[in-house]
């Protein structure tokens, strides 16, 4: 399949909305508000444009993400596994060839994500691509944004049957591509209410 092929209907988008909120005092972080609106809204209406399809992993507050519209999918495994489990649950419902995810703490993710992770992925001709920033010292790999063949998802099926949780673990299992995205800012999660002060100060 060439670049040319992975097109937007090939792709359903998920807004991984499904933790905790620890780190913001156990509130749901995709409902907090940013310049009026949830900050999932943020990422739902930059997501939308670019796949086929949209869903929510959610774990709680489903009657709230029912109201943006779109599907809710739950982690198949309880007690909130993380966003390996999100993408467990995309990879079991989708009914496309990939699935592309996104957190719902990243309102200013780029509006070409997914576009640059497939082509990305195609050229190489791999199984899963995700997003990586360069600043002045570091490399910052952002793996919540990421793009996957559906056919993964027994890798990921064993590789949570066995206990493992961390997402950069998973991905070097598979044939995997990173993604450079010349703005790290874009990338930005909002993990504390202090956090999104700030934030909506500076926009």
């Amino acid at each position: 399949m060439t670049s040319t092929q992975i097109t937007a209907s090939h792709i359903t988008g998920l807004v991984l909305a499904g933790g905790r909120g620890t780190r913001m005092g156990g509130v749901d972080k995709g409902l907090q508000l940013l310049h009026g609106k949830p900050l999932v809204q943020h990422v739902l209406e930059r997501l939308a444009p670019q796949v086929g399809t949209l869903a929510l992993n959610a774990n709680r507050s489903q009657l709230h993400y029912a109201r943006f519209g779109y599907p809710i999918w739950h982690d198949l495994e309880s007690d909130y596994p993380g966003p390996l489990a999100g993408l467990q649950s995309g990879l079991t419902h989708c009914t496309t060839p990939f699935l592309a995810s996104a957190p719902c703490d990243a309102p200013l993710i780029p509006f070409d994500l997914v576009a640059h992770l497939a082509d990305a992925m195609a050229l190489a001709g791999a199984e899963a691509a995700f997003a990586v920033t360069v600043g002045q010292d570091r490399r910052q790999r952002h793996p919540v944004c990421s793009l996957l063949r559906t056919s993964a998802k027994p890798s990921l099926d064993t590789f949570l049957a066995a206990g493992e949780r961390k997402m950069e673990r998973w991905f070097a299992t598979l044939h995997c591509v990173e993604v450079e995205f010349p703005e790290e800012r874009a990338f930005s999660n909002i993990n504390t209410g202090l956090e999104l002060q700030r934030l909506e100060k500076e926009q």
